[in-house]
Formats: C-alpha cells, structure tokens, sequence
C-alpha cells in the first residue's frame, strides 16, 4: 500500500485546484478557449491491530486498506478573440456558484476572528 501512494505522488505532478484550458474552437466564426477551475484529489488508507467493540461493529483482529479519489471541474467562462482583440468572458452563474462557499467560509472565518478579539478584550 505504501508503494502505491508514491507510485501516485510522482505521477501526478500537483495537487488541489488548478485552471485548464480547453482547446480552441470557433463559433459563429469567433475563436474561443473554454476555461475550466479544476479540483481533484485522492487518498488511501491502511489499518491494523485488533479492534474494539462498538455499537455496530464486533470486536475482533482489525485489518484494513481502502482508497479513492474524486474530482470536479466548473467552466469559468472562455478567452474570445474578435474585432476589439482577445478578452475573457466570464461565466458569470459557475463564478456566483464557486464563489458562495468562498465567502461564506471567509465570513465565519471573520466571525470567530471578530468573536475571539471580544473576549480576549474583556
């Protein structure tokens, strides 16, 4: 098991988000590159020794191993080329949708920041 999770850290050159760019095409005689934020990761597991009861598993000699891993991509618009040169359209729905969660954690971050400051104040 360990031999694989090395074997898939050096395959895979970074991880997390990163932006992709899609091949070029021409709509309406406009070219245009598709530009995607893409999200992936992967992960692995191993155990052994013997387990404790609990309420849904009987207790007994442990063992274990498992994996997975996942990925998203959201288009974020495109890069257009046209009269008034090359310029990026934003796809402004996918923008609103990936941006949510991002203010919404920047939001409670600043609420225990805010909250913490209170009371080492006091």
């Amino acid at each position: 098991m360990a031999k694989l999770i090395e074997n898939l850290a050096e395959s895979v050159p970074a991880w997390g988000a990163k932006v992709a760019y899609g091949e070029k095409t021409t709509v309406d005689g406009r070219e245009l590159v598709p530009v995607a934020l893409v999200a992936f990761g992967f992960g692995g597991g191993e155990g052994s020794g013997d387990v404790a009861a609990t309420d849904t598993i009987p207790a007994g000699k442990g063992d274990g191993s498992g994996g997975g891993g996942g990925g998203y991509s959201v288009p974020i618009g495109a890069y257009i080329g046209g009269a008034d040169g090359l310029r990026f359209r934003p796809n402004t729905i996918a923008l609103a949708v990936v941006a949510v969660p991002l203010v919404s954690a920047i939001g409670a971050a600043l609420a225990v920041i805010i909250g913490a400051s209170r009371f080492s104040l006091r």
